[in-house]
This record gives C-alpha cells, structure tokens and sequence, in this order.
C-alpha cells in the first residue's frame, strides 16, 4: 500500500462517526468562510419609496389631466356661474380668453381630482401607520375635502357676490366697470381659495388637541384672542375694506374655532 492511501485511510479513521458534531475549533479548520452579507445601507428602502412617490404623483397628475378635461367640457356652465356676480367681462388681448379658459379648465380639473389627490397622498403614508392611525387618517382625509369644499361653497356663493357689489358700486355715469376676465379669474380664485384652508381649523385644532399640544383650557383662554385676531385677518386677507365683507370672513373663523373647541371638550373631553 503507497504511503498516500495510507495517509488518507488514518484521516477517514479520525473522523468522528456520522452525526456527532464537530468541535467549534475542527468544524472551522479548512472550511471556506461564507461570503459577509452585504450590509442594508437603506439605498434600496429609499429607491421603493421615491418609485412609490412617483407612482403617486403621476396618478394625481393623471387624475387633473381627466379633471380637467372635464372642467372644458363644462367650460360654458362653469364660465356661466363665474361670472354671474359680474355681469358680463371682457379680455383685452387676442390671446386672453383664450389662456383664461385653459386656466378655468385646470383649475376645475383640480377640484375634481381633490378626492384622489388626498386619497392618494393617504395610499403614501399608509404603509408607515399603525392600525390606530390608519382608522384616524381615513376619517380625516374625507372630513379635509368635504371641509375645504365647504369654504370654497360658502365663499362663493355669499361671500365674493357681496364683494364684487361692493367694487362695483363705485361706477356711475362718467365711471364705468369693465372687468378683464383674466383678472377677474385671478380675483375668485385668490378670494374663494383661501376660504378653503381656513374651514379646516376644527380640523387641525382636534389633531393639536389628538396628540396633546392644546386642551379646551387652552382654547378656552384665548376665545378672545381669537375673535380680535379673525377680524385682523379678515381684514388683510379681504380684497374690500367694507365691514360687512370683513364680518363675513371672521364670522366663519370664530364659528369654526368654537365647534373645534366643543368637540375637544366635549367629545374628546380634553
């Protein structure tokens, strides 16, 4: 027998029998070291999340493409009830109208597509929400949109026919109001809008209250802070110096600020 069987029969014979394990010192002898996990540097967690925010915009960008298709169709109603405070406009260049249209357009196709955009912005968020949370946001995303459609109806319908009145109860026989229907668009809209946002205070005052920055003692103490306050922004955000535009606009603020304040004292009892 050659000395090179022999070698190998006395390392056979050394072996252990089959399913005693080897001692940590053997079992790592002459075995090859598995290759080191490549470490998660969180690259990966950061592409599925801006895919997932692309995804997302781009629906939402879809969603007012279709919205405003929509809003062109209905260009001559949506135009009718605009400009039914107004009586009739005019446009002072070729191009005015036309442009003015595409911006009616777009901005009816945002409000169209308002429930998906915040339905969307909830699909975004969802995956990083406890169950808890999930059940509190779905309530809150509804409540926003019908909220803020909420301003924009009030102030539509009775707040911008009081103050177009009043602008044009300056005319008179040497004065007459000729309103370019560019600038008479840019006017609803930066009047109307911000109603929107300022009908989400109960809103945004139960989720201070949610998750414990203020109290019904809290709100309870400044009620009168906030009445002086609803008048000063009234008064810088309203177009008219009248009184009664500017009471129409606090009068909403306060109101608001109370049913937010009854609902974190009474429902939330906090």
């Amino acid at each position: 027998m050659s000395g090179g069987d022999t070698e190998r029969r006395e390392q056979v014979e050394a072996l252990p029998p089959a399913g005693t394990a080897l001692p940590a010192e053997q079992a790592t002898e002459g075995t090859p070291a598995a290759p080191a996990e490549p470490e998660d540097d969180g690259s990966m967690s950061l592409i599925a999340h801006l895919t997932e925010l692309r995804a997302r915009l781009i629906k939402c960008l879809i969603a007012v493409a279709l919205g405003s298709c929509v809003g062109y169709y209905f260009l001559e109603d949506i135009m009718h009830y605009l400009t039914l405070p107004a009586g009739k406009l005019y446009y002072m260049q070729p191009s005015e109208a036309f442009f003015t249209y595409l911006k009616v357009a777009v901005a009816a196709g945002f409000l169209i597509a308002l429930p998906v955009i915040f339905y969307q912005v909830w699909r975004f968020f969802l995956p990083a929400l406890t169950r808890t949370e999930r059940m509190v946001l779905g309530l809150i995303v509804p409540s926003s949109v019908l909220l803020f459609f909420g301003g924009l109806a009030f102030s539509f319908f009775l707040v911008l026919p009081a103050a177009v009145q009043f602008f044009m109860g300056f005319g008179n026989a040497e004065l007459e109001a000729l309103f370019s229907v560019d600038k008479y668009f840019d006017f609803v809209i930066w009047f109307v809008l911000p109603f929107g946002f300022v009908f989400e205070l109960p809103l945004v005052i139960i989720i201070l209250a949610k998750i414990g920055l203020i109290g019904s003692s809290f709100l309870r103490k400044y009620q009168r802070i906030v009445i002086f306050l609803a008048f000063v922004i009234a008064a810088v955000i309203t177009p008219t110096p009248d009184v009664f535009t500017q009471t129409m606009i606090a009068l909403p603020m306060i109101v608001l600020y109370e049913v937010g304040y009854l609902i974190v004292r009474y429902i939330m009892r906090k």
